[in-house]
């Protein structure tokens, strides 16, 4: 509850400053448009007061009157000041009414994250006592423990997704660290295969072994997102590969599938949250299942928070490829250069 307070908290404070920014700007402006129309009239009225104006002659019942350009002057600055004020204060006004609304739904949207993730933490934990009390009694040459040890894996990750859903949700900024590229895609590989072997379709992983900057659960929230996409996309006895190659600091990371490409929608916006293409029928070979266009999303939401990227490298009937771009991992040598770390640097190390 105190994360969730402070969470509301921060947001109330930055919609707050986001009002009060709108608010100058629109006095800024309005500073502008105003001493430019001021700066009109003054001319005028100076013009109006040249001295040929004042020796002219004067027409029967005709009434001149007579400013002093001081005074004019400092009229127009005064009543410029009261405008470009009332201007500011309207604008914050205004401002802050447009905001609240969007202010609300974000509270909304935390307080849902904070709730579900909360919610979970429970039976995920229930689950892991459980997995763990069947694993005390499954022998230890029993072939099954090892699907048991996978299903306690599994479950802790859970556990680490759930807390980095609470850790966003209370404003918290984004953990940094590295993993071993290598590892990651192997596991992912091997959970996803299961996905795979239900649906006929083969995954095929040449990993490459280098350690980059995003921390394990991130980088394997976003392999594991690409290659479930490619294995939902691809038909009975198609293959979905996935492989990585290093080009200077950055490693590309491709995912390929054979499926029937992205139809319906720019490639570049399966990337957009709720995003959906059309969807093409296999038949009764298609194990189908809801798809709410986040994963993709998450992932572009993801990789970029550490300074990566991904894209569509091509799609077409013959099938997709994704390229998920991220940093290498960097250690300081004794010259004070940087270098990318692999996992053979570090053996030798050893």
């Amino acid at each position: 509850m105190q994360e969730r307070g402070n969470a509301g908290a921060g947001s109330r404070i930055d919609y707050r400053r986001s009002s009060r920014t709108i608010g100058w700007q629109v006095a800024a402006v309005s500073a502008v448009l105003i001493m430019f129309g001021a700066a009109l009239v003054v001319a005028y009225l100076f013009w109006q007061t040249r001295p040929a104006e004042q020796r002219g002659l004067q027409d029967p019942g005709s009434i001149r009157v007579f400013l002093d350009p001081s005074d004019i002057l400092l009229a127009g600055v005064v009543v410029a000041l009261c405008t470009i004020m009332c201007a500011g204060g309207a604008g914050w006004i205004i401002a802050r009414r447009a905001v609240r609304p969007l202010a609300e739904a974000a509270r909304v949207q935390q307080r849902f994250v904070a709730d579900a993730s909360h919610e979970l933490r429970t039976p995920l934990a229930v689950l892991n006592a459980r997995i763990q009390q069947l694993e005390i009694v499954t022998p230890t040459d029993d072939p099954r423990r090892e699907v048991v040890a996978a299903l306690r894996e599994d479950a802790r990750i859970m556990s680490v997704i759930i807390d980095d859903m609470l850790a966003t949700a209370a404003g918290a900024p984004a953990q940094g660290g590295t993993s071993e590229l290598a590892a990651v895609m192997t596991s992912a590989v091997a959970d996803l295969a299961v996905l795979g072997q239900g649906r006929e379709v083969l995954v095929t992983p040449v990993p490459l072994d280098v350690r980059v900057a995003l921390p394990v659960s991130d980088l394997r929230r976003c392999i594991v997102a690409l290659l479930d996409n490619a294995i939902d996309h691809t038909p009975p006895g198609g293959v979905v590969s996935i492989s990585a190659v290093a080009r200077g600091s950055f490693v590309h990371v491709t995912v390929t599938d054979e499926g029937d490409g992205i139809v319906g929608i720019e490639p570049a916006r399966v990337f957009d949250r709720f995003a959906h293409g059309a969807s093409i029928s296999r038949g009764e070979d298609t194990v189908g299942r809801t798809r709410v266009g986040i994963g993709l999303s998450l992932v572009k939401e993801l990789v970029e928070r550490h300074g990566g990227g991904v894209r569509v490298v091509r799609t077409g009937p013959t099938g997709t490829e994704f390229a998920l771009t991220l940093p290498l991992a960097f250690e300081p040598v004794g010259s004070g250069t940087s270098w990318p770390t692999t996992s053979a640097d570090q053996a030798g190390s050893r």
